[in-house]
C-alpha cells in the first residue's frame, strides 16, 4: 500500500492550489454568462428564432468548436507559459463583448462566438495545475463547484450593475468582465507559481504527461465501451446543466421570481456545499479504484435525484424554489465527478501515462454539440413551451436513460478493473 501522508504542509499546498484554481475560474465566468440574464425581448428574430436563443447558441457552437480543438491542444499541453495562455485566451473572449452593443442585429450575435472560442480551453489550462496531486479530489472539487457558484455569482453582479446603473443590456457583459479583469491576472499570476505534484503524489496517482495522437488512440480503443458510455452520460448532463445556467433568468421568472438579483446564488452556493463535501471527502479514501466507484455511483444517485423531484414537483408536492434547488442538486451530483475525480483516479486506477483533459475534452466536446442542437431544435421548431417545461420534461425522461446507463457503465468498470493489479 502506498502510504498517504496528510501532513501540515500537503494540507496547506492543497486548499492554496484549490483557493486559486477556484477563484481564478470564478472570474472567468465574468467573461462567459452575464449575457444570459437579459431577455432580449426587443430584439429582432434571427431566421425565425428567438434573439436570445441565437445567442445562447452562437456562444455554446464557439465553445463546442474550442472543445473539440482542446482534445489535441489539452491532452498535449506542456507546463511552460499556462498562464501566459489564460490571459490572452481572456482577452480574445473580452474583445468580442466590447464589440456586442457596438454591431447592429442580427449580425451582432456572432460576438458570442468568438467569445465562446477562447473561453473552452481555460477550463483545462487551469485543471492542469490540480490534476496528479494528493490533494486532487478536494482542489478538483473545488474547482468543479466553481461552475455552480460562480455562475450564478456573476449574474448576481450582472443584475446588480443593471439594476443600480440602469445598463442596457447590451453593455452588460463587457461591464461585468471590466471589473474582473485585475482580479483575474493577479490570481493567474499565482496560479503560474504553484509546485508541480512531489516525487510521492506521482507514486500514488501515477505520472501526467502531454499525450500524443496514438497514445490517446490506444486508450479510447482500450476502454472504447466505457468512454462511449461516458460520453452519452456526460451529454446528458451538459445538456440539461447548459440549460439550466443559459435560461436560468427565463425559468426563474416561469417560476415567479422576477427582478430578485439574488436569487441566482441562494439555490446554487447551497448545492456547491453539498456537491463539495461529497466530492472533497473522497481525499481520505486512499484507495483509486474504489472512489473511482463511488464517483460513479454518486452520478446514479445525481440521475435518481433529479428524476424523483422533478416527479414531484409536477404533481406539486413541492415548490418551484425547492425543485431548482433539489434538480439542481441531483444534475450537480452527475455532473462535477466528471470534471473533478473520475478522470483523475481512473488514470491512477489503471495507471495510465496521460491526462485528464484528453478524456474531459472528449466528454465536453459531444456535450456543447447535443447542446447546440437540442437549443437550436427548440428555437427553429417552435415548439409550444417555455424552457421551464422543456427544462423539467427533458429531466423526467434523461434520468431514467441516465441512471440505467450509468449502471451498466459501473458494472463494465468493476470487470475491467478486476483484470488488473490494483494500487492502494
Amino acid at each position: 500500500m502506498i502510504p498517504v501522508n496528510y501532513n501540515y504542509k500537503s494540507v496547506l499546498t492543497s486548499i492554496y492550489t484549490a483557493l486559486i484554481c477556484f477563484l481564478t475560474y470564478a472570474c472567468v465566468y465574468a467573461f462567459r454568462k452575464p449575457f444570459t440574464i437579459g431577455l432580449y425581448s426587443n430584439q429582432p428574430l434571427f431566421l425565425g428564432v428567438d434573439f436570445k436563443n441565437c445567442l445562447v447558441i452562437s456562444q455554446v457552437l464557439g465553445y463546442t468548436f474550442s472543445k473539440f480543438y482542446g482534445v489535441k491542444y489539452i491532452s498535449e499541453l506542456k507546463k511552460i507559459g499556462r498562464g501566459k495562455a489564460i490571459i490572452i485566451l481572456l482577452f480574445l473572449s473580452w474583445i468580442p463583448l466590447f464589440l456586442f452593443p457596438l454591431i447592429p442585429a442580427p449580425l451582432n450575435i456572432f460576438c458570442l462566438f468568438l467569445n465562446g472560442l477562447p473561453l473552452g480551453i481555460i477550463w483545462g489550462i487551469v485543471f492542469s495545475f490540480a490534476e496528479g496531486r494528493r490533494g486532487t479530489d478536494f482542489i478538483g472539487a473545488t474547482l468543479a463547484v466553481s461552475f455552480i457558484v460562480s455562475s450564478g455569482f456573476v449574474k448576481s453582479v450582472a443584475k446588480w450593475l443593471q439594476l443600480s446603473f440602469q445598463l442596457n443590456e447590451m453593455w452588460l457583459p463587457f461591464y461585468t468582465g471590466l471589473l474582473f479583469i485585475l482580479p483575474v491576472i493577479c490570481l493567474v499570476f499565482l496560479l503560474d507559481r504553484i509546485a508541480p505534484p512531489n516525487k510521492d503524489e506521482v507514486e500514488l496517482k501515477s505520472i501526467r504527461l502531454p499525450m500524443t495522437g496514438m497514445e490517446r488512440k490506444s486508450f479510447f480503443i482500450r476502454f472504447k465501451f466505457g468512454l462511449i458510455a461516458f460520453i452519452f452520460i456526460y451529454t446528458i448532463l451538459t445538456l440539461f446543466r447548459d440549460i439550466r445556467d443559459n435560461f436560468a433568468a427565463d425559468i426563474w421568472k416561469d417560476l415567479g421570481f422576477v427582478n430578485n438579483a439574488s436569487i441566482f446564488t441562494s439555490t446554487e452556493l447551497t448545492i456547491a456545499v453539498i456537491v463539495l463535501i461529497l466530492i472533497a471527502s473522497m481525499i481520505f479514501i486512499k484507495n483509486n479504484n474504489t472512489v473511482f466507484i463511488i464517483s460513479q455511483c454518486l452520478i446514479i444517485l445525481g440521475f435518481i435525484l433529479a428524476g424523483v423531484c422533478t416527479y414531484l414537483f409536477q404533481q406539486h408536492f413541492i415548490s418551484g424554489f425547492n425543485w431548482m434547488l433539489l434538480v439542481g442538486l441531483g444534475l450537480y451530483m452527475g455532473y462535477i465527478p466528471y470534471n473533478s475525480i473520475l478522470f483523475d483516479r481512473m488514470i491512477a486506477t489503471f495507471r495510465l501515462k496521460g491526462n485528464v483533459g484528453y478524456f474531459m475534452y472528449m466528454m465536453d466536446s459531444f456535450g456543447y454539440l447535443a447542446s447546440v442542437l437540442v437549443i437550436s431544435f427548440k428555437g427553429a421548431s417552435h415548439i409550444k413551451m417555455n424552457w421551464l417545461s422543456f427544462y423539467g420534461n427533458g429531466v423526467l425522461l434523461f434520468s431514467i436513460f441516465g441512471a440505467i446507463l450509468s449502471i451498466i457503465t459501473l458494472i463494465y468498470f468493476i470487470n475491467k478493473s478486476k483484470q488488473i493489479v490494483i494500487y492502494e
